[in-house]
């Protein structure tokens, strides 16, 4: 920001402090609130009951839910891909796809892996893919949300415009809301880690109700999702 800029701004406040007729606050104290019911959400649910909760929200946003383990992971993928048969797939460049053993996979159905050396190539795979595989980083209990923290790699194009995602849910990632989500952020950033690009909290098919309150499904994004929730990671 520039010296005319900031002298500009320090007029303008000082101007309002003025007409206000009282002096301009340097310093702002974080308020501590005597309620806090946000914190009291399916705070004592175990990780059995917010996977149960998170099923149940997001099959409420028509999202379809399929439940696995680790083992079993690679199988319940290939069953979910193979609805979308014919189709390019598309998914984040992501070391997770290799920790649950889903590589071989990816090369059988050859999928397009996110490569930041194509450039431009990879929106247009992506546009043209039916499905879009990624992990969500946090998953939110009360809505059904996955949350993507996008970067190089992890692009949110995979998520966006494919005909349909499918996200990968670790059942560890499961929290009761946004609440709790926007508070791991909060402690990355307390602890100096570098904050992801962008961060995307997708919460099923794209949908809207904008005209005469009619939903209307796959406006903005896909028109179908899927969540696989792995019950023992």
């Amino acid at each position: 920001m520039t010296e005319s800029l900031l002298s500009n701004q320090e007029e303008f406040l000082n101007n309002i402090s003025e007409r206000l007729g009282r002096e301009r606050k340097k310093q702002v104290v974080k308020p501590k609130w005597k309620y806090r019911p946000q914190w009291e959400i399916l705070k004592d649910a175990t990780p059995t009951e917010l996977a149960s909760e998170f099923k149940k929200s997001s099959l409420e946003k028509t999202t379809a839910v399929i439940e696995t383990t680790a083992s079993e992971l690679a199988e319940k993928l290939q069953g979910a891909i193979s609805q979308y048969s014919g189709g390019r797939i598309v998914t984040t460049k992501d070391r997770r796809f290799a920790e649950y053993g889903l590589e071989p996979l990816l090369v059988e159905s050859e999928a397009h892996v996110w490569n930041t050396e194509v450039g431009e190539e990879n929106i247009t795979i992506a546009k043209e893919a039916a499905v879009g595989v990624f992990f969500s980083d946090i998953s939110l209990a009360e809505s059904g949300t996955v949350v993507q923290f996008n970067d190089k790699d992890i692009a949110r194009s995979v998520s966006l415009l494919p005909i349909a995602y499918i996200a990968i849910v670790p059942q560890s990632t499961i929290v009761p809301r946004m609440t709790q989500a926007t508070q791991q952020i909060q402690q990355s950033v307390d602890a100096g880690d570098l904050l992801p690009t962008c961060i995307n909290f997708i919460s099923g098919p794209s949908n809207s109700a904008d005209i005469e309150m009619n939903i209307v499904i796959g406006v903005h994004g896909p028109i179908e999702a899927i969540h696989v929730v792995v019950t023992d990671r």
